[in-house]
């Protein structure tokens, strides 16, 4: 099935990560677009996407100035799942209450598409009632939320908060479109 995979990649330390889940993606015969958070931009550039993607990535705002008005709507559209990894607290947050100050927020907030986030963060983070509260709200209103990985975090504590590997959300992305698709 051939798909279109709407990425968001939100600034935290794993968005290196993002760039071997494009490819992944994009082996399976997807197309993938990318979308930045400002914060993004700080840990992978979007030049590199653009690489591996053939498409333009939009970053920051959702109307920069020179920039398509209606950009964040016209993605949204496009979108046939919008997948958000990593996807850090404050994005998480975000979703959660329906902010939509950035590209990322305001495409997930007008997309229709199916939202599938995988957070990264570090423990103390992940384990806060808030971000809590914010996954549970999240789930109650149908948006797949993948888990975390237990293990060395980027500040060297250790403990649940890590981005899952590429490859096992390259799967959960599988197996929802194979089950939107039906028998």
């Amino acid at each position: 099935m051939s798909a279109k995979i709407l990425l968001g990649v939100s600034g935290s330390i794993a968005a290196y990560k993002a760039a071997d889940l494009v490819r992944l993606l994009r082996r399976r015969g997807w197309e993938v677009s990318v979308m930045m958070t400002r914060s993004a931009t700080a840990y992978v550039g979007p030049l590199t996407f653009r690489a591996l993607t053939g498409r333009p990535v939009a970053a920051g705002e959702f109307h920069e100035e020179g920039e398509h008005m209606f950009l964040h709507i016209d993605l949204a559209r496009w979108a046939d799942l919008v997948l958000v990894a990593p996807c850090t607290a404050n994005l998480l947050a975000k979703l959660a209450h329906g902010l939509a100050d950035d590209i990322v927020s305001a495409t997930a907030l007008a997309s229709r598409a199916p939202l599938m986030v995988a957070p990264a963060m570090n423990t103390a983070m992940w384990e806060n009632p808030a971000t809590r509260a914010n996954v549970a709200t999240l789930k109650e209103r149908g948006v797949q939320v993948l888990d975390t990985e237990a293990g060395e975090l980027a500040c060297g504590e250790v403990g649940e908060g890590r981005l899952l590997a590429p490859e096992v959300i390259a799967e959960a992305v599988a197996a929802f479109l194979a089950g939107r698709s039906g028998p």
